[in-house]
């Protein structure tokens, strides 16, 4: 027979406000276009929902160990140990999108993140209502019909590109290496 044990499990609301705003928060620098605000807004963002684990736990206890505390004065152990991953898990990819920035930022001295080329065009056609033929309907060939039509752009070196005029020469005819 279990004795009747209620537990008051109703969350504080400042607790509950100030994971609001930290989601909130988290998620408006997200969209932002620079990656040290990306970053901030994971950090924001990944504290949130820690604050809203840590809250749907219910109020703090005694150990959760039998014997040890009386069942109605237990807290909850499956937060904190939600948290504890969750906390590891940022701890991961807060390293990798540190490398990353800094990458850029010794690559092209800034951490904006740019405009693909394809989205951009991909944004255009959608704009106009038109879709590829590929998404009304497969061509219905198969992968390596497809791989033979693809032009490889590596084949031939800088000056047959120059010729396709895909881009410009990167060495002009009175070099010495623009004669492949």
């Amino acid at each position: 027979m279990t004795p009747d044990v209620t537990v008051d499990i109703s969350p504080s609301l400042a607790l509950v406000l100030l994971a609001a705003v930290l989601v909130g928060t988290g998620v408006y620098l997200l969209l932002e276009r620079s990656l040290t605000r990306i970053i901030v807004g994971i950090a924001l963002l990944s504290n949130g929902v820690n604050m809203l684990l840590l809250v749907s736990g219910g109020r703090a206890g005694g150990a959760p160990l039998l014997g040890e505390t009386d069942p109605a004065e237990m807290s909850d152990p499956l937060p904190q140990a939600m948290i504890l991953t969750a906390i590891v898990i940022t701890l991961g990819m807060m390293a990798f999108l540190l490398a990353m920035a800094y990458r850029s930022w010794q690559l092209n001295g800034h951490d904006e993140v740019q405009d693909d080329l394809e989205d951009r065009r991909i944004a255009r056609r959608a704009a106009r209502d038109e879709l590829s033929p590929r998404a009304e309907d497969d061509a219905g060939t198969s992968l390596a019909e497809d791989a033979a039509r693809t032009r490889d752009e590596t084949e031939g070196g800088p000056q047959v590109h120059a010729e396709a005029s895909h881009h410009p020469a990167a060495l002009s005819e009175t070099d010495e290496g623009a004669k492949p």
